[in-house]
């Protein structure tokens, strides 16, 4: 059997061409991903930056840490406390104390990097920087830059004031600075939850032990900083991770749905291979050829298939490895240090997924070799029968009804799951594998329904495409399966990111009552003074919020954050806000309560919760009002006495009655314009605050929509090629009967389309199925959107794809003609 496997793949090598690339280019993209994770692991700690050269770094409480029966668990602070002074007066004992202040400070104006980082002078040594050009800072408005986009004696108008440049500093390429004078700075960010020590760890270390030991407020959870760890004092230390999570996430995507679609290619390319081989199977079996024999033929077939494109894949994919890796750090989605390391196991795993993927998806169609009977071999009729088996039923329906049952089982438990990236990007993959089991079921409706108007114009083009499609159920389906995945992935997958995006800016602007909105700089907050100057405007009701974060124990084990916004009081958040309530009232919010939404464990109004505040302050609040869930953006709200020292960010206007919008908004500018802030209408702040995709979700279902694409373009070429060549006869009948070869390959053409039309339409049915589900599940938590089909997307899609198979057929016809014409003339 392996002899005649052998014989087989050099003599229908053009069948085994488009299943080798697949599996190729399958095993070559697990390959890259798997060293892509393996070098993500191992990736380096990254070492201290602003204090690379400070001997100890003395940071405040910035971590939450609450003992659970199941061990301590620990959340990052939204509000890190500052190091208490009676800390601090002992540490000056040690040896020299140096405060460390960072504030955002925007230039206005096209000039330099836009949004820079103050700090104290004071605190460029510990980096260190050195300066280069001009002196240090001595007045209020001189400071020293960074990198070279300003030079000594220039001016520069920021949301600070008009600076003076009086000396730059190299940059070192993790931040562009702005140092001030220490009073100066000390004046914009008078706060400083770290300092640095010029002491012995040891000695500081002690210090602080005895501070907790003294119980000094504010001492505990105090941290000693030193060698590596003085990374914990960097801005986001934690941006390496985050970030490789997130490629972690994009490889891991892309890595299923390769296996998927090559998965799916593969059994769809073998069945269509089987089915076109029934008469050579059937001389097989009068032969005396066992079905055991004929199984193991095509399984021999698939195993050299398999090995060979398996190892091929492994030499890309270890040549495409760094090519990738350098493009998603160029990108910004990768850390700059991100290198692919020496690693074998991701060759393995490729070579051996890439050969179970080809047995998985040969053993079906060796299935059914096995059961050709010798009379197939005397078949002259060309109308498929029996495309349907028993077992094609059973898994069909069995995938079918599985995605039924779950998506109403998420619909009734937790429509929120249905709104995860994990689930909208596998759950269409349940689907597309239904649909195209069931797909001869529905070929011929769906041919009769699409050609029903061609079918009826002048010329038997249109009756010739619908008879001769509809009698190839078993090529009809193999060229529509691969259609299918694409219009379905980019359906499903784009849509659901739209989807999600519409119900985000929905609920945003479903919550905006104000006519104004006045948001400080990034970063920062407006002081007590600036808050003044706009409730003074005349016209303006205003409701200034800050941003915060409180903390819950679910079920005596979960540390649980929930972002909050923290309002002076009921009655402005009221005028300005409407908030999605299922329960309770607004106007009951005070010091001593809580809004929360369906999420939390408890969310009963009048009940009372335990939580942290953004400092790590412990309190027991009453939940005065439950907001529905939505699609996770919706917080909870506390009053200002909660979120003490978290600064106003934002505040809300209403107009008063018989007010003058030009008049207020003119007055809301002057008086934030000096700080920087800035003023919009509720529409735009709306339009502008509504989340859209990060971009390594963009990066992820665009690498994912073009393996399946490419994987598209492989089978389609590869099936229309086998199954043009494979109709000498039908086209030598109609030159018989006097067609031109204008009207045999125009023939073709309708019928490639139609083929590509079914396909198209399955697809588009799964992608509705999947975007209907979404809805409905939108609907149940109360947010204000409808499902958004991204026909831009689809359209292209299926375009490309009829292109794809339209070419591929005319290129095999053609050649097939000509050759007949060279027979003929000898």
């Amino acid at each position: 059997m392996l002899t005649t496997a052998l014989h087989t793949l050099r003599t229908r090598r053009l069948a085994f061409t488009g299943s080798f690339i697949a599996l190729a280019l399958g095993a070559a993209l697990l390959t890259v991903m798997g060293l892509a994770l393996a070098s993500s692991l191992d990736a380096p700690k990254r070492a201290p930056e602003r204090f690379a050269a400070a001997p100890v770094v003395v940071r405040g409480q910035d971590t939450l840490r609450v003992q659970t029966p199941s061990g301590g668990r620990t959340k990052e602070l939204a509000r890190p406390r500052p190091v208490p002074d009676a800390l601090t007066a002992r540490l000056k004992d040690l040896g020299p104390v140096v405060e460390d202040r960072s504030f955002p400070v925007h230039v206005r104006g096209d000039r330099g990097p836009g949004d820079l980082v103050g700090h104290p002078w004071s605190t460029a040594a510990f980096a260190p920087y050195r300066i280069d050009a001009g002196r240090a800072p001595r007045a209020s408005d001189e400071v020293v830059v960074t990198g070279g986009w300003a030079a000594p004696g220039d001016r520069v108008r920021t949301d600070r004031g008009t600076l003076r440049v009086v000396g730059t500093v190299p940059g070192l390429g993790f931040e562009d600075a702005v140092f001030f004078t220490d009073e100066r700075a000390t004046a914009v960010a008078p706060v400083s939850v770290q300092l640095t020590v010029d002491a012995e760890v040891s000695a500081v270390r002690e210090a602080v032990r005895d501070a907790v030991r003294d119980s000094v407020p504010g001492s505990a959870g105090v941290r000693v900083l030193a060698g590596d760890d003085r990374r914990y004092a960097d801005a986001d230390p934690d941006r390496d991770r985050e970030a490789l999570t997130a490629l972690n996430a994009l490889f891991g995507t892309a890595g299923g749905v390769s296996a998927f679609v090559s998965v799916f290619v593969v059994a769809s390319t073998f069945a269509f291979a089987v089915a076109q081989r029934r008469r050579e199977f059937g001389l097989l079996r009068t032969a005396g050829a066992t079905p055991g024999q004929l199984r193991r033929t095509v399984l021999a077939e698939a195993l050299a298939v398999g090995v060979l494109a398996s190892a091929t894949g492994c030499l890309l994919g270890a040549y495409a490895a760094p090519h990738l890796a350098a493009q998603v750090v160029e990108e910004g989605l990768a850390p700059a240090w991100f290198t692919i390391g020496e690693h074998t196991w991701p060759y393995h795993m490729a070579f051996w997924t890439g050969l179970a993927v080809a047995l998985c998806g040969a053993t079906a169609a060796a299935w059914r070799a096995g059961r050709t009977g010798p009379v197939e071999a005397l078949r002259e009729a060309s109308v498929d029968t029996g495309t349907m088996t028993r077992g094609r039923w059973v898994c069909g329906a069995g995938l079918l009804l599985t995605a039924l049952v779950t998506l109403v089982l998420a619909l009734a438990g937790d429509p929120g799951d249905l709104l995860h990236r994990k689930t909208y990007v596998t759950r269409p993959m349940l689907l597309i594998a239904a649909v195209a089991l069931l797909a001869p079921v529905v070929v011929r409706p769906s041919v009769r329904l699409l050609t029903w108007l061609p079918a009826r114009l002048p010329g038997a083009t249109g009756l010739l495409a619908r008879e001769n499609t509809a009698a190839g159920v078993r090529r009809t389906s193999a060229v529509a399966a691969p259609v299918l995945v694409t219009v379905a992935l980019a359906g499903s997958l784009l849509g659901a990111v739209a989807t999600l995006d519409e119900a985000k800016a929905a609920e945003v602007r479903e919550r905006t009552a104000a006519a104004f909105v006045v948001t400080a700089p990034s970063g920062t907050g407006f002081d007590a003074a600036t808050v003044d100057r706009l409730r003074a405007v005349p016209g303006a009701e205003v409701s200034p919020t800050s941003s915060t974060a409180v903390y819950a124990l679910e079920d005596g084990v979960a540390l649980i954050r929930s972002d909050a916004r923290a309002v002076a009081g009921p009655e402005a958040l009221t005028a300005t806000t409407r908030l999605p309530l299922a329960a309770g009232r607004v106007s009951d919010l005070d010091d001593r309560s809580i809004v929360v939404n369906e999420e939390w464990a408890e969310h009963t109004v009048g009940r009372s919760v335990r939580i942290w505040l953004g400092d790590g302050t412990r309190k027991t609040l009453r939940i005065a009002a439950v907001m529905h869930t939505g699609t996770g953006d919706n917080g909870v709200y506390v009053t200002a006495a909660n979120a003490v020292g978290a600064p106003v960010d934002r505040v809300d206007v209403a107009l008063a009655d018989g007010a003058d919008p030009a008049a207020v908004a003119a007055g809301l500018r002057g008086a934030v314009t000096p700080v920087g802030g800035r003023v919009a209408s509720g529409d735009e702040w709306a339009a502008a605050a509504s989340p859209g995709a990060r971009g390594t979700t963009r990066a992820g279902l665009f690498l994912v929509l073009g393996i399946a694409l490419l994987y598209t373009g492989i089978s389609v070429v590869n099936t229309m090629l086998t199954a043009t060549s494979d109709r000498v006869r039908d086209l030598t009948v109609l030159r018989l009967t006097g067609a031109t070869d204008r009207q045999v390959l125009r023939l073709l053409a309708v019928e490639s389309l139609t083929v590509t039309a079914v396909g198209a339409l399955l697809g588009l049915l799964v992608a509705g199925l999947n975007l209907a589900g979404m809805a409905a599940a939108l609907h149940l938590l109360a947010v204000p959107a409808a499902p958004v089909l991204p026909w831009t997307a689809v359209t292209t899609t299926a375009a490309t794809c009829a292109a794809l198979t339209t070419a591929a057929s005319l290129t095999s016809a053609t050649l097939l003609l000509r050759r007949r014409r060279a027979v003929a003339r000898e």
